[in-house]
């Protein structure tokens, strides 16, 4: 009875530990993207350009708040244009008369004045209060900022997609390189121990020393190609980093069980981020066209000064004022600029609606070469599979016949060269199948990227 449950808790870690590691494979290349979405330099490029787009919504709200300002004017000035005031041609001769009767010189003899309309040394310090009471423009355009905003948004997670497939793309490729690289070791270890053959085979006579330069030849040959592969794994590594703006030399972690499965995500109904920018743009466009049509609606503000004025910086309660208005502005004629304006903004709505058809299936269509690119993939995948195991298995028949002193070296070569070739297209194929699926799952925005 303990055997027993021992056996059972034994079985239950295994398929404990075998989840969590399906989970952690599952979480390596996803732990990529992640990094990406916080350090790309292309979507933080995006993602500011977001931010502008709130900052315009604030602004267009701030339009319907209260604009507080304090306004100042001082004035000096001479000469100019003057009131002459006759003053002591009208007053004298009653002075005169008032002091022959009081015998008193109480009252003085005035001269004619002259007022000059320009005020000197005069200020005009005040605080002014405005508010729109009824202005359709800043409607229309909190709309119209409200609709850039989903348009932004759209266009970050149009990015972030594409970056998700360029990750896979270049993680994949990648791995491909390593695994060429993997490929041609194994064929140079191959070359190696037909080198060690073939200088047995020379001391003891059986032999000559064509095979023996042969087989060094290859080696050369392949060792060429090893740095090759090397040379493309080092690049394909710099790029995927690149796209995380990491060192271009940092370490990727591989997860190999993500090349086992070559099975296509089911389609799922979810509407293209490029197709939510173009409705979003109409959305725009035909409250543009409304915001022009809106010139028949009149504008009225209101207004409240309060401030002081008066000669040589005097204040007092005699200088304080406030005055309180409102303002209507009522566009009755403008020789047509508002219907022209209006046409410009219908044309735009027409051109993005027939854009929006265009793009639908051209989405329709990338959608459908991407499920044709897959089928072809997967069955190039599986027909290099085959070829592959044959090739392998043709070239250790060979390799018996040689030893065995009944085959050419020539012909073992060849067989080499085929299961390098088949071991090779094989990682090329199952690359392409990868590929074929991170382009499916691009077209049906399937990848969870909020």
């Amino acid at each position: 009875m303990s055997t027993l449950l021992n056996k059972r808790i034994a079985l239950i870690l295994m398929l404990a530990l075998a989840q969590i590691r399906g989970v952690y494979a599952q979480n390596v290349l996803d732990n990529y993207i992640q990094q990406a979405f916080k350090s790309n330099d292309g979507l933080k490029q995006q993602n500011l350009q977001l931010d502008k787009s709130l900052y315009a919504l604030k602004e267009a709200n701030s339009l319907f708040l209260p604009n507080i300002s304090l306004q100042g004017s001082y004035l000096r000035s001479q000469g100019g244009r003057t009131i002459d005031f006759p003053i002591g041609d009208l007053l004298n001769p009653v002075y005169t008369t008032l002091n022959h009767l009081t015998s008193s010189e109480r009252f003085p003899q005035l001269q004619n004045a002259s007022i000059q309309l320009n005020p000197d040394n005069f200020y005009d310090a005040k605080f002014r209060t405005a508010l729109p009471l009824i202005n359709a423009e800043i409607y229309y355009n909190q709309k119209i900022k409200k609709e850039l905003i989903n348009q932004q948004q759209a266009a970050v997670n149009v990015y972030k997609r594409e970056l998700v497939k360029s990750i896979k793309t270049a993680y994949y490729q990648y791995y491909q390189a390593e695994k060429a690289v993997e490929i041609y070791n194994s064929a140079l270890a191959l070359v190696n121990e037909n080198i060690r053959v073939n200088e047995s085979l020379l001391r003891n006579g059986v032999r000559n020393n064509t095979a023996l330069t042969r087989s060094q030849t290859e080696k050369e040959k392949i060792e060429a190609a090893v740095t090759q592969a090397r040379n493309t794994a080092k690049n394909a590594k710099a790029y995927f980093n690149f796209l995380l703006n990491r060192d271009l030399a940092a370490d990727i972690e591989i997860d190999s069980t993500l090349f086992r499965s070559n099975t296509a995500p089911a389609e799922q109904a979810r509407e293209r981020e490029e197709l939510v920018q173009l409705k979003t743009g109409i959305a725009a466009y035909s409250l543009a066209e409304k915001m022009q049509r809106s010139y028949l609606i009149p504008k009225l503000n209101t207004f409240l000064d309060l401030g002081s004025q008066g000669f040589d910086f005097k204040y007092d309660n005699k200088t304080q004022y406030f005055m309180w208005g409102v303002n209507l502005q009522w566009d009755l004629f403008a020789g047509g600029q508002h219907k022209y304006k209006t046409l410009q903004a219908k044309a735009d709505v027409n051109a993005l609606q027939a854009q929006y058809s265009q793009t639908e299936k051209a989405l329709q269509l990338q959608m459908e070469q991407a499920q044709n690119n897959y089928n072809t993939a997967l069955a190039n995948y599986n027909s290099a599979q085959k070829q592959a195991n044959l090739a392998n298995k043709y070239y250790t028949d060979q390799l018996k016949v040689y030893k065995e002193g009944q085959l050419l070296y020539i012909e073992l070569v060849d067989a080499l060269n085929q299961n390098t070739g088949a071991q090779l297209q094989l990682s090329l194929a199952q690359a392409n199948v990868l590929n074929a699926l991170a382009e499916i799952e691009r077209n049906q925005a399937s990848y969870p990227i909020n």
